[in-house]
């Protein structure tokens, strides 16, 4: 199938795919928050930068077959630094580049069609090369048709793996909890009876409309951050949702998304007290658990998998056949036995021979700026301005 690509570099055009966009992530998003068009739009609404040191464009890619029905969209923007002037890197790369709140991003599109997409997307890239400098691309599948079409325009490089994990939920729970393995079982079994040894009940709550998700975001980011100030923990977690930006985003998306009842956010309560948190959203058929948040003074208590069970006995409940476990390889999740889903992010190269100039000029300013003693040197010599 010949697919054809529609650039959308306007705000008033990205509202316009908001129907097709819906239908087209319902089909074959995979159960995915991110490739929801509400999960872009409010993204951009929250992060774009329009600063002197860098400068966002919409370049979203909306693919269409010969009827003119809308088949994949590429969430594309082009980022320059600095933001204006004759000497700039342009950066084409994905909606969602934040620091961890969009956990996985790339091309959104049925995998039968991944040849076809990326192939549109190679042409239409190499008929405005003199546009951008290089692409970071996201959730590549390696072994797919993505790295044969893409390479026709120029070499790509794969940076890094981006690992996410699934698990296929059973019609019961005790069907599911039958196929895990020994070592989750007895972790199951100690997280329920350290409460009842010290006389401790909980109750579970799922927060779904508006009005519920509300004050349960507001208590998600007091013990997301709880549990990032964690001193004695033994991993360190960051507060993903420490800036009011990123805050505010969620809070708009989830008010977004409840409307339609693709929202939950699961609390376990001791005492009437919420000690335990997790945001998920249903799409389809799947499950998708984001971040979490406790206390960590009931972390001896395992109260986390406690939570995560619980989601999962609602998810089974609910009939959903998926749940997404999010992205990051850690035992919290491996223990589950899920499947893990490979994709890599990329680096390529423009063509012109500005690209290929641009991006050496950049990786030589990044070497410069790693170098401890000009670091040394810029920080001694802003000290003395700051002094007068």
């Amino acid at each position: 199938m010949r697919l054809t690509v529609e650039q959308v570099d306007t705000e008033e055009g990205l509202h316009a795919l908001g129907r097709e966009w819906r239908a087209l992530a319902a089909r074959v998003g995979q159960g995915l928050p991110f490739a929801t068009w509400e999960w872009n739009v409010t993204w951009w609404r929250h992060f774009q930068e329009q600063r002197r040191s860098v400068r966002d464009h919409l370049r979203v890619l909306a693919l269409r077959d010969e009827g003119g029905s809308l088949r994949a969209v590429a969430p594309l923007m082009r980022t320059e630094r600095p933001g204006s002037g004759p000497v700039r890197f342009r950066v084409l790369q994905f909606l969602g580049a934040d620091p961890n709140v969009t956990e996985l991003r790339g091309l959104i599109c049925a995998p039968e069609l991944e040849a076809s997409a990326f192939a549109a997307i190679t042409r239409h890239l190499r008929a405005h090369a003199s546009e951008w400098d290089w692409i970071l691309w996201s959730g590549l599948d390696l072994e797919g048709p993505a790295v044969g079409e893409l390479s026709r325009m120029s070499p790509l490089t794969p940076l890094h793996e981006v690992p996410a994990y699934m698990l296929e939920l059973a019609p019961t729970w005790e069907a599911f909890k039958a196929g895990r393995s020994r070592n989750i079982k007895e972790s199951l079994r100690k997280c329920y009876n350290s409460l009842k040894r010290d006389g401790l009940s909980f109750t579970f709550q799922v927060a779904r409309t508006p009005e519920e998700v509300a004050p349960a975001l507001t208590t998600f980011f007091q013990l997301h951050q709880a549990r990032a100030q964690a001193q004695d923990a033994g991993v360190r977690h960051r507060d993903v949702f420490e800036s009011p930006q990123a805050r505010d985003f969620l809070v708009a998306l989830c008010q977004e998304l409840a409307r339609q009842d693709a929202v939950r956010v699961f609390q376990l309560c001791i005492g009437g007290a919420v000690v335990a948190t997790r945001v998920g959203f249903v799409l389809g058929d799947t499950l998708y658990l984001y971040y979490s948040g406790y206390l960590p003074r009931w972390g001896d208590y395992s109260v986390m998998t406690t939570t995560v069970a619980e989601a999962l006995q609602y998810g089974i409940a609910q009939g959903l056949k998926v749940a997404h476990l999010s992205s990051g390889r850690d035992v919290s999740k491996l223990r589950w036995g899920p499947k893990e889903l490979h994709r890599h992010d990329a680096v390529q190269l423009s063509p012109e021979w500005r690209g290929r100039m641009a991006f050496a000029t950049y990786r030589k300013v990044r070497e410069l700026l790693s170098n401890e003693q000009l670091q040394g040197w810029a920080r001694r010599t802003l000290a003395r301005r700051a002094g007068g």
